[in-house]
Order: C-alpha cells, then structure tokens, then sequence
C-alpha cells in the first residue's frame, strides 16, 4: 500500500522549477483577479477560471493512479476542471484553455519524435476538451465529447508515429486503439462519477448560474 501511494505521487518530484513557476504565477494571479474584481465582466472571469481550471488540472495530472508502460496514466480527474471550465464558457474558450494545458504539458515532461506527433499529442489532444463546450445542458456527455476528441488525436499519433511499439502481428491501428482506450476510457470515467457526486454537481450548476 504504502508503496503504491509513493507511486501515485512520484511524478510530482520531477515537476521542473519553471513549470511550477508557471503553474503557481496562474493560480495565485487568478485568485488575485477574483479578490480585486468584484464586477468583473464575462471576458475577465474567462481569464480569472481558465487560468485556475489549467492549473488544477496540471496539478492533478501528476497524481498517477495508474501508469502505462510507453506513457498515459489514469489521474484522479485531472481534466475535469478543463471540462468543467468550457461547460462554462464554451467551446473557443475551452479550446483555448485545453492548447495552453497541453503547451504546459509540453514544457514538463514531451515525448516528441515529429513536429506533427508533437502537434497532435499536446495542443490538438488536450485543445480537443474544449469540445466539451458544445454541450451546454449537458456537462456528462461533454466530457465523453471532449474525451473522444483527445482519443482521437491520440490515436492518430500512435498509429502514425509509435507503430513500432505494436506487438508482433498485430495491426497498428488496432494497438493503438486499445492502448489509448486502456487509460483513457478510466479517466473518463472517474471524471464522470465525480461529477454525480450531489455536492459537485451542485457546486458545479452554482458556478455556471454565478457566471
């Protein structure tokens, strides 16, 4: 037990100085915003939460329930609040919060084998949450909206650029397939059981209605 919970927070040791830097200038500026402007305009809160949402969702994102052997882990929810946040804002927001998210998950830990890989595994996949926009009476099937989107440029990349990992004999398309369904599909799922918990759901529908 105690091995696996020094397991799940293992990745947090190797956040790089600057990254937490970034992440902490965002968090501390946006409460900062949402202390000072008690009126604050649409385009001003948009600011103020994705920039609160894009630092929550880093921060979780290095709380690793589940590690996969070539990379993708399962978190608790981590992008949840990137979800969260285009249910509320729409889907350009959205999509600009999730690029930002995936330009930081670019500078703290890539794996970049090709200008287009890079492309599709970082500002693409994680800009692809924003879909979770289009859905605006419905935060559950935004979520399963966003996440295939992510799925899908996950997939390509692998396909295209990791065929090699495949096992012997079996289609690459296939591999990928499995292999990004395998942790992708739980971490849809946490995120959709956290947000039937009463007390989030409500948090959440107070949020939108303050917004």
């Amino acid at each position: 037990m105690v091995e696996y919970l020094f397991n799940v927070f293992k990745d947090v040791t190797k956040l790089k100085w600057y990254t937490i830097a970034i992440v902490s200038v965002l968090f501390i500026l946006s409460l900062f915003l949402m202390a000072t402007y008690k009126r604050q305009n649409l385009s001003t809160k948009a600011i103020v939460y994705g920039g609160l949402s894009i630092a929550l969702s880093f921060t979780l994102s290095f709380i690793k329930l589940y590690r996969m052997p070539q990379g993708g882990s399962i978190t608790p929810a981590s992008m949840l609040p990137l979800f969260v946040y285009s249910y509320i804002f729409g889907p350009a927001a959205g999509i600009i919060a999730g690029v930002a998210y995936g330009i930081l998950q670019l500078i703290q830990e890539s794996y970049v084998v090709h200008w287009a890989q890079l492309l599709l595994d970082y500002p693409l996949a994680f800009g692809a949450s924003g879909l979770a926009g289009f859905f605006k009476k419905s935060l559950p099937a935004g979520i399963v909206v966003g996440g295939l989107g992510r799925f899908f440029f996950h997939f390509v990349s692998g396909f295209v650029f990791f065929a090699s990992y495949a096992p012997k004999g079996m289609n690459p398309v296939w591999y990928s397939a499995v292999y990004n369904a395998t942790y992708l599909g739980p971490d849809l799922i946490v995120c959709l059981i956290v947000t039937l918990i009463p007390g989030i759901k409500k948090a959440i529908e107070q949020l939108k209605k303050g917004v």
